[in-house]
């Protein structure tokens, strides 16, 4: 692999949205993507995933716990605490407000765990925004949410790919931005798709995302290994781009 194939294999995190730690792990191991990111979210974790990451991050990868944590303060402290001593170099949490993010930010003190803010689900269609009593629009709500974690010192946040421009403008490298809702672009069809803010990895590359989250077009590829690499070609072929503008700058 090239040096900007590296860079961009650590730029990934695949979802290991598989019904029990078993299969995730044996899937995980057939990928062979040693510099990626392995994310274990809420299915997963709660048929074996807690352990599944104990034994990755003591095996190496970098595991990325998608626990979305939003709960009273204590709770939030405690658990962070929990999520740290497993070894996880990712966590997510709710920023909903800022008493939750200081919560999270307690909780991982002594630890390399890099908190991320939840801001608004990829999922979230900008319309319903209203029926959930939020008078914001979608930009600005996921800046507000952003300047909860900015502040309490998280690592960065999760976003969808459309708000990481206004995102890296408002914090600069202050808040790396993780972007899910990544679709290769290829016309590959994705069972169940419920994502509402898409791009492509390069696009969300472009954008300014330090990592994008990929599940359902590597899971239900019929090789996920080999759709993995496309993905990472893409990506490689946008970090190079971003390495030669910045060269002639």
């Amino acid at each position: 692999m090239t040096e900007v194939e590296i860079e961009a294999e650590r730029k990934l995190i695949v979802a290991l949205d598989m019904p029990d730690a078993g299969e995730a792990y044996a899937f995980w191991q057939r990928l062979a993507l040693p510099g990626a990111v392995a994310k274990i979210g809420l299915e997963l974790l709660f048929a074996g995933g807690v352990e599944l990451a104990r034994k990755l991050s003591a095996e190496g990868a970098r595991v990325f716990v998608d626990a979305k944590l939003f709960d009273i303060g204590n709770t939030v402290e405690r658990a962070t605490a929990r999520v740290a001593a497993l070894g996880a170099t990712f966590l997510t949490v709710h920023a909903q407000d800022p008493q939750t993010v200081a919560a999270a930010v307690r909780g991982r003190a002594g630890s390399s765990l890099k908190l991320l803010g939840i801001t608004l689900l990829t999922s979230t269609a900008p319309d319903s925004l209203g029926a959930q009593g939020i008078s914001l629009p979608s930009a600005g709500l996921v800046q507000l949410r952003a300047r909860f974690t900015a502040d309490a010192g998280f690592d960065g946040v999760v976003s969808s790919p459309l708000e990481v421009h206004d995102l890296k403008a408002a914090f600069g490298g202050k808040l790396a931005v993780v972007c899910p809702g990544i679709r290769p672009g290829t016309g590959q069809a994705v069972a169940g798709d419920d994502q509402a803010r898409t791009a492509t990895p390069g696009d969300a590359l472009r954008a300014g995302a330090d990592y994008i989250v990929v599940g359902r077009p590597i899971t239900q590829a019929s090789d996920p290994a080999a759709a993995a690499r496309a993905i990472i070609a893409q990506m490689a072929e946008a970090v190079a781009e971003m390495h030669g503008a910045e060269k002639s700058r």
